[in-house]
């Protein structure tokens, strides 16, 4: 309104996923959220696993306080990956937490027996940039199979393209790790 100062409206805050706005997992909208039913100016993109009919998304805050989890029995994240973590975490990962997009059914991941946070998807230039999920994303894949060392770095370097990589913090030493997602 005319006269008025914007006012900023501060997201809530998600532990295992810091910046959902910047992963484009929540953006700016003008659009009711199905839980609350109300319009606050930002809205949840990503995935919502549930046998219920949704009618719409939902605002970061009916995720963040459960609600939109609890209304329509559903998870934003897939529990697969997450074994080892405390019944609390896995609860605050599934349904309090955004998930994200990718191409392949996304998955979190685990470190120092948390669950880590999800950083966003990079490409190898971001990747490269921290040596320690580059060489724990290395070593996964030689498990998967890679082995030949001339393929595997080949295809490392051009994730971005046809394939990319999922980053995460580990939320107890802050390691970075990774996993491959291609379309």
């Amino acid at each position: 309104m005319e006269g008025q100062a914007a006012v900023k409206v501060d997201l809530p805050f998600f532990r295992y996923h810091p910046d959902p706005v910047a992963s484009g997992s929540i953006r700016a909208a003008a659009e009711a959220c199905a839980c609350c039913e109300r319009d606050r100016g930002w809205i949840y993109t990503a995935t919502f696993y549930t046998a219920r009919e949704v009618d719409g998304h939902f605002c970061p805050w009916c995720i963040a306080d459960g609600s939109a989890a609890e209304r329509f029995a559903g998870e934003f994240v897939d529990s697969i990956g997450l074994d080892g973590v405390s019944d609390e975490v896995l609860h605050e990962v599934t349904r309090r937490t955004p998930g994200f997009h990718a191409w392949q059914d996304p998955h979190w991941l685990v470190h120092c027996q948390a669950a880590a946070a999800y950083v966003g998807e990079v490409g190898y230039a971001v990747l490269a940039a921290r040596p320690d999920a580059l060489a724990q994303l290395r070593a996964d894949m030689r498990l998967d199979g890679w082995r030949d060392e001339a393929q595997l770095e080949q295809f490392l370097n051009h994730l971005g393209e046809s394939a990319t990589a999922m980053l995460f913090r580990c939320t107890v030493c802050t390691a970075h790790l990774a996993y491959v997602d291609a379309s």
